[in-house]
């Protein structure tokens, strides 16, 4: 059984849930992303309130991503922030860009929109291997 610090799942949970948030924000890419689904940034403002059970559902997601990841990270014995960059960096090359790829060339996702939520997985897939690696 490989030994998981829960404490390091958590905060890199709520690490990556914050970041999530910030991404997403008027301070970086809503802007873009909102016009890049067709839908006017200011007016959604206007009247934007984020459904509570959406923010819950989104935690609960940040939450098995860093226990999956965690675990995978005790599993391969990886305990610098070094190794835990290039166990980030494949998971982001293996998984969200492989499928976001998918959706560019076979859903019609206009590249830049995937570009945006691909940033965001790199920062996701980056920083919670780093944190649950060097936090023992």
């Amino acid at each position: 059984m490989v030994h998981v610090n829960y404490f390091a799942v958590l905060a890199a949970a709520l690490a990556v849930f914050v970041l999530g948030w910030l991404w997403y924000s008027p301070l970086l890419f809503y802007k873009p992303w909102m016009r890049l689904r067709g839908m006017d940034p200011v007016a959604a403002m206007a009247g934007a309130k984020m459904p509570a059970g959406k923010l819950v559902i989104e935690l609960a997601r940040c939450l098995v991503l860093a226990c999956v990841i965690a675990r995978l990270v005790a599993l391969l014995g990886v305990s610098s922030w070094m190794g835990a960059v290039h166990v980030g960096f494949a998971l982001w090359i293996g998984f969200p860009v492989v499928l976001l790829t998918g959706s560019v060339l076979w859903e019609n996702i206009p590249w830049k929109v995937a570009a945006i939520h691909g940033g965001d997985w790199l920062v996701k897939l980056l920083v919670i291997p780093i944190i649950v690696s060097v936090w023992h």
